[in-house]
């Protein structure tokens, strides 16, 4: 059975972006008789509000989606990620990290690390300061962690990293994702759990993609280059790699993306002015 899901963050209101993503992948599971998920990302707490996670579902709601109950929340599930930490350091792929960002900065710029700067998803790739230092047998506590890249490359097996990209219905095509290069180059050493001890996104998602039995993982363009991140951690924590559609982006008058600050592309605000779910589906060109 093919599922998919749409997982907002509760941290602001749902735009033509979200509602371009949500009906994509509801509607691409409905028709072969799949499922659709609504999944809620709260992992940072300091920005979620009650009354953006009600909005959500009433924006769906209205769009005419349905999905399959419960819904999974991020915030309930510190268990199932901790368990996941404890597995990759335990097999030796994730170090502590006690570098702050002006660090990092400041390794950056210095003369021997070079005139290029190269970026992940998550910004400037890590330079690999602390990842030569000694590990030890438990795992350190109030200390970012990151992945070694590197030893998991050797110990691992990791020159043969793919994934299948649904480019149309029925066509798809295997993406290579280390073929040519490197994975310290492409991702680096990125961070798994940050130094409250909250797992990173990353982590998080491969590990709610597998409890959900996701198929098919629909998303924004915006998010292609982390999917080399999460093929990496699904190959290291044993679990399947589910087939990817990333989708274009749905951007304003000025060509930039919807941003949740952009309250005059939310959905609220169409539904407040009088529009009908048919009308959100006509200007996303759906």
């Amino acid at each position: 059975m093919i599922r998919t899901r749409f997982a907002p963050s509760p941290t602001g209101p749902l735009h033509l972006g979200h509602a371009y993503s949500a009906i994509i992948a509801h509607d691409f599971a409905k028709a072969s008789g799949g499922e659709f998920i609504v999944r809620i990302e709260d992992l940072d707490q300091s920005r979620v509000r009650k009354k953006w996670d009600s909005q959500i579902f009433e924006d769906l709601e209205w769009l005419g989606l349905s999905w399959a109950r419960p819904i999974m929340r991020q915030s309930e599930r510190a268990e199932a990620y901790s368990n996941a930490i404890d597995k990759l350091y335990y097999n030796q792929v994730i170090y502590p990290c006690y570098c702050t960002r002006r660090d990092i900065s400041e390794a950056i710029a210095a003369p021997q690390g070079g005139s290029l700067i190269l970026q992940n998803p998550d910004g400037i790739i890590y330079p690999g300061t602390c990842r030569h230092k000694t590990k030890t047998n438990t795992r350190p506590k109030d200390q970012a962690l990151r992945l070694d890249v590197a030893a998991a490359m050797v110990a691992h097996d990791l020159n043969d990293l793919k994934f299948i990209e649904i480019v149309a219905p029925g066509h798809s095509k295997t993406i290579n994702i280390n073929k040519n290069s490197n994975l310290t180059d492409i991702i680096g050493d990125i961070v798994i759990t940050r130094r409250d001890m909250a797992p990173a996104y990353h982590l998080a998602v491969v590990i709610d993609d597998m409890e959900q039995n996701i198929t098919h993982v629909v998303r924004g363009e915006d998010l292609r280059p982390s999917t080399s991140i999460h093929v990496v951690l699904q190959r290291l924590l044993g679990l399947t790699t589910p087939f990817y559609i990333h989708h274009p982006l749905i951007n304003d008058e000025n060509g930039k993306r919807l941003a949740k600050r952009n309250d005059a592309k939310s959905i609220s605000t169409f539904r407040s002015q009088g529009a009908s779910p048919l009308d959100i589906r006509h200007m996303i060109g759906l």
